[in-house]
């Protein structure tokens, strides 16, 4: 391979040079643009694994800031999870998990709904708290996949609720209405999962 000159070197480094001050212009330029200060929404979507896992790690850098947070599960497993027993007892997290209703086992769709409408009323409360920084709604589209809730519903508290205030929701698929409205969208995909393979699941991977 034949070797640069130092004249041909420096004219690389020079194109280089100027490909990332260009570079530079255009993220201070996005930078200069964004002038709002306000709460976002976060929808979190997909087959992948981690949306979750995603939300509570955004929850806890809020926390690193002193934030005040919510969480409401609407799906109700059959242990508490690693999340729950981690940040159930924080002083500034108030941890709700959906009680009677929809689970992965039983399918009793007057008990999902009614208890959907009793998780979705804690929801709202803390969608319409000031005093809140955060809020988590976990697992939260399916009640819409079900019909157990309006998606209108949330599309409203979400637009009304305090300019400050940051709002992460996730479940694998949402309502177009939902995809429509939030702030930021990220889907995860599903490369490979370990279960498929005949790995058990394990406490502090997937709850």
């Amino acid at each position: 391979m034949t070797e640069l000159s130092q004249e041909e070197k420096a004219q690389q480094a020079a194109k280089n040079e100027a490909r990332l001050l260009k570079k530079k212009a255009v993220v201070d330029g996005r930078i200069a643009a964004a002038t709002q200060e306000r709460g976002v929404t976060i929808l979190l979507t997909g087959n992948g694994k981690g949306k979750s896992s995603s939300a509570f790690g955004t929850m806890a850098r809020a926390l690193g800031h002193g934030q005040k947070c919510a969480v409401i599960q609407f799906i109700k497993g059959r242990k508490a999870t690693g999340e729950q027993l981690f940040f159930g007892e924080h002083p500034q997290v108030d941890f709700h998990v959906m009680g009677h209703g929809f689970t992965w086992e039983t399918r009793n769709p007057e008990l999902e709904k009614e208890a959907a409408e009793q998780a979705w009323a804690l929801a709202k409360k803390n969608l319409a708290d000031p005093s809140i920084d955060f809020v988590l709604l976990d697992e939260v589209t399916y009640m819409y996949k079900y019909g157990h809730l309006d998606e209108a519903d949330l599309v409203a508290a979400l637009a009304a609720r305090p300019a400050h205030q940051n709002v992460m929701m996730t479940g694998r698929t949402a309502p177009r209405v939902l995809l429509d409205s939030v702030d930021t969208h990220s889907k995860i995909g599903n490369e490979r999962h370990a279960f498929a393979n005949g790995v058990k699941a394990q406490a502090g991977i997937e709850w």
